[in-house]
């Protein structure tokens, strides 16, 4: 904590900086892999034929699996900084704690999706019916319900911490809720599978208000205003 002219301010990382670095390996994941797979993006595993894609697109699936590995961790970074942040204000409360716990578990989640893809472009497994199937649908629970689900709840926690303290505008606290309810929701897909287009529904505008929390929410208070 810095003190200056009567104003203490949060020491760490720029929010903005590293939300914005998550959000752009992740989109450059989508993105760079399906242009290395000539147009082809990455297979829903209910897609028939979904493995002939990872024996024939292995350097696009290992430089996606590498982005998403990157951007795991300065979701990290992002939900480490922005709870101490949202602590220097006082706000010792629950929903700090629970956007600790969904921060970190979308992070974790994130990561072992990635290294499972990782997985699926070695060499043989992807010839392998069964293996590659298997490891396809743990790819997506993890990078799906796994990373989306916890990833409300960091949304939650944070959006009414800060938006109930005007640390974030009204209509982010509120922009923030809707986005992690759906989050949430997607966990629906587990048992109903149409309920499963909840998550790139959730997971777009995760990563905007990310990157909009991360340029609005204010890093100092005046000295005796917490």
């Amino acid at each position: 904590m810095e003190t200056t002219n009567g104003t203490m301010r949060h020491r760490g990382p720029s929010l903005l900086a590293v939300g914005t670095i998550f959000a752009g390996l992740f989109v450059a994941n989508l993105v760079l892999a399906t242009v290395l797979a000539g147009g082809e993006h990455f297979p829903s595993p209910f897609a028939p034929d979904a493995a002939d894609w990872f024996s024939r697109h292995r350097g696009a699936l290992l430089v996606g699996a590498f982005l998403q590995f990157g951007a795991s961790i300065p979701l990290g970074i992002y939900t480490a900084t922005i709870v101490s942040r949202m602590q220097f204000f006082g706000l010792r409360v629950a929903g700090v704690h629970i956007a600790l716990f969904g921060g970190l578990s979308a992070s974790f989640f994130l990561a072992v999706s990635a290294l499972i893809q990782w997985v699926l472009a070695q060499d043989g497994i992807a010839v392998s019916g069964v293996s590659a199937r298997t490891l396809h649908l743990l790819a997506f629970a993890t990078g799906g319900f796994g990373h989306v689900v916890p990833l409300g709840l960091l949304l939650a926690g944070i959006s009414l911490t800060a938006g109930l303290t005007r640390r974030l505008p009204r209509w982010m606290m509120v922009f923030g809720i809707v986005v992690a309810a759906i989050a949430e929701l997607s966990s629906l897909g587990l048992v109903f599978p149409a309920a499963m287009v909840l998550l790139p529904l959730a997971r777009f505008p995760a990563l905007v208000w990310i990157v909009c929390a991360g340029a609005m929410l204010p890093d100092s208070i005046e000295r005796g205003a917490r």
